[in-house]
């Protein structure tokens, strides 16, 4: 009989902390706890938020009656630290310390990562994160930007890529070390990526200004339009930075960069809306034949993921154009809980080993 693994499960978000307990693969209870703007005003920096986010947490678990000295472990979000190789690594002072520092960014995920490793120490339980969004493991040929000063990084949603890509080979009887795939994840952010024999090798930066626009992402816009926009006088460098991530793309084009929201709009004969929309979709495909290329076309599946996946039309737009390489997998969601509690459960049941953060 197979020995069942309990896991406490942490995501935060800029605005509410999702949590969840797993048994193995199996969700007990899963909630999003909501944080208002009042409750947030008073800390400055993310990483002040530390306190308040923890104790939220631990009251949630205890109107459950869920006590630490049932779990058998503990899986955060990675977040922005410096690049790692894909697994799952133990959380370490010196990650959270980086984490605190905010050296490589400040997103909300950088919270999980903190809030695991403080409930670690008080109750005495190991913690770990799994394929953070800095996993790093192109190939150099694709670092090369054109400017020296600039590499290219590998910056993707590799939690959820890499999930549904060993569930996808799984299906199909193989190992993921064993397929080649192009994963792409549509959703606030857009990630295409090369995946070869259980390695990403190329993708773009999708939180740095590489490739389709998405619901709040510009994606690559020209150099010199982005340049004049810089020293017009108009623009302040956050404002520039708002554009590129966070009010770009949908929301930049059609006011809103929700999904269901422009479905309808399309539906109620919306031609702009439809336009921008399947805009979107067309640079995705394009992406999708441009990582086709750095595997000479040589593919198990394209794979179409994330929240936006879930919108047929797109989903079939995308695949009347790229269907000629190989077959296309529809996998709709992001499923980052479970993705955590599949990656806790493969340590604790021995089938990987945890690295460490050096």
């Amino acid at each position: 009989m197979e020995k069942v693994y309990k896991m406490l499960i942490i995501n935060p978000g800029s605005t509410s902390t999702k949590i969840a307990v797993y048994e193995n693969a199996n969700p007990l209870f899963e909630s999003n706890l909501p944080h208002t703007t009042d409750e947030l005003a008073p800390f400055s920096r993310l990483a002040d938020q530390l306190d308040f986010r923890r104790e939220v947490l631990e009251k949630a678990l205890n109107e459950r009656n869920i006590t630490f000295s049932d779990l058998d472990g503990i899986v955060s979000r990675g977040g922005l630290t410096r690049p790692v190789e894909s697994g799952i690594y133990e959380i370490n002072e010196l990650m959270v310390n980086e984490l605190k520092s905010a050296k490589y960014g400040e997103h909300a995920s950088n919270l999980a990562s903190m809030i695991a490793f403080e409930l670690s120490k008080k109750y005495g339980l190991p913690c770990w994160i799994a394929d953070p969004v800095v996993v790093d493991e192109m190939q150099d040929i694709a670092r090369f930007s054109g400017i020296p000063q600039i590499q290219r990084k590998s910056i993707f949603h590799a939690l959820n890529q890499k999930a549904v890509s060993r569930r996808v080979a799984r299906n199909m009887g193989k190992g993921y070390d064993e397929c080649n795939f192009v994963v792409a994840h549509l959703g606030g952010g857009i990630s295409v990526a090369t995946h070869k024999k259980g390695k990403c090798i190329d993708v773009n930066n999708a939180l740095g200004g590489e490739g389709p626009y998405s619901p709040e992402r510009a994606g690559g816009v020209s150099a010199f339009g982005l340049l004049d926009m810089c020293f017009s006088g108009e623009y302040a460098k956050d404002e520039i930075k708002k554009l590129l991530v966070g009010k770009g793309g949908l929301s930049a084009y059609l006011g809103t960069n929700d999904g269901r929201e422009i479905e309808r709009r399309i539906k109620d004969g919306d031609k702009e809306a439809e336009e921008v929309f399947y805009g979107m979709a067309y640079q995705v495909a394009k992406e999708i034949g441009a990582a086709a290329t750095v595997l000479s076309g040589s593919l198990d599946a394209v794979i179409l993921t994330g929240g936006l996946a879930h919108n047929k039309g797109l989903t079939d737009f995308i695949e009347s154009m790229v269907k000629y390489i190989c077959p296309v997998v529809v996998y709709p969601g992001e499923d980052e809980l479970l993705a955590l509690a599949e990656s806790g459960y493969r340590v604790l049941s021995g089938q990987e080993k945890a690295r460490i953060f050096i």
